[in-house]
């Protein structure tokens, strides 16, 4: 499911640092060179490079970068070669510093997550602010935001496969009655996105569409431009189809009106080891356009050349 292009024979990461090295020495770096590196190795290859580098040369590989690299071509590069869980923490630390649609963000990293992962998060949070991520949620977010956001970011749901049939029948009827009542913010639809293992989630959602005929989305679309209904469909499509989520995503990001670099690189940074061959099928069936072609089209240099690299592109 991932689109990264490992080489069969990888270099050993000393290898790896002093070819690094080289691309910063002189007047010019050697962007070529960092891609050829850094798109092409998974999590673990590039844990070991940061501390072979640090080891090596007494610096840290992620200042370097951020020394020599520049703009979007930057973002990319450090976000991709921070550990997932380390990621994740910077992405949710700087969504907590924003509003609106960074929200989104943080319901996007607490749900499409495994428990384990979120977990490893919320650890690295600690280590690298001195904070927990909950705290931080609950402080930068008001009213139903708050409500919904602090609990997502802080659960720890149940992994397994067991559904409760009888459960989900009763919690689908539970749904339906407070979304009819609009009551949208209600203490029981939070209670069940915020606890309910994902199985348990999945079969309580397909109760509701086979008993009440719609897509619970659709009926959370009363008003399209409401943030926390936007952000409420965002949460229960990260439980259960995260890869549809993630080609929306991009499908938004990658439009005429210009490109929303920001999702754009967030969403191959974080999916090309996870998903992301079932997200670029995906694009590709609801945009009659393979999603290389599309980064192609919208984004140029550098940049165009790493997002190729992570989503698998062969020449890249």
């Amino acid at each position: 499911m991932s689109t990264l292009r490992v080489p069969p024979q990888v270099p050993a990461a000393s290898e790896d640092c002093e070819q690094l090295k080289k691309a910063f020495k002189g007047w010019g770096t050697n962007e070529d060179l960092v891609i050829s590196i850094l798109g092409h190795r998974n999590a673990a290859q590039r844990k070991a490079i940061r501390k072979t580098y640090a080891d090596a040369y007494g610096e840290d590989l992620l200042k370097e970068l951020e020394k020599e690299l520049t703009s979007d071509f930057e973002r990319i590069v450090l976000l991709w070669t921070l550990d997932p869980a380390e990621r994740d923490a910077f992405l949710a630390n700087e969504a907590t510093k924003k509003w609106t649609k960074c929200n989104q963000v943080l319901a996007e990293i607490a749900c499409s997550r495994s428990a384990h992962e979120l977990l490893l998060a919320r650890q690295a949070y600690h280590a690298r602010y001195k904070k927990s991520l909950e705290e931080d949620v609950a402080y930068h977010t008001t009213g139903d935001f708050r409500k919904l956001l602090a609990p997502l970011v802080s659960s720890y749901r149940y992994e397994g496969d067991e559904v409760n049939l009888a459960l989900a029948k009763s919690e689908a009827k539970l749904l339906h009655e407070k979304i009819s009542d609009k009551a949208y913010n209600d203490d029981d639809i939070i209670r069940i996105l915020a606890t309910r293992s994902k199985a348990q989630i999945n079969a309580t959602l397909n109760h509701y569409k086979n008993e009440f005929g719609n897509d619970i989305n659709k009926d959370l679309k009363a008003d399209p431009k409401d943030e926390y209904l936007a952000i409420l469909r965002a949460t229960i499509k990260c439980l259960v189809r995260p890869e549809k989520y993630f080609e929306k995503s991009l499908r938004l990001a990658i439009n005429k009106r210009g490109t929303d670099e920001g999702a754009l690189t967030r969403v191959v940074a974080t999916r090309a080891e996870v998903d992301m061959m079932i997200i670029k099928d995906l694009y590709h069936k609801r945009n009659s356009v393979p999603l290389d072609q599309a980064i192609k089209r919208d984004t140029t240099g550098d940049y165009e050349k790493m997002l190729l690299a992570l989503v698998g592109h062969e020449d890249a």
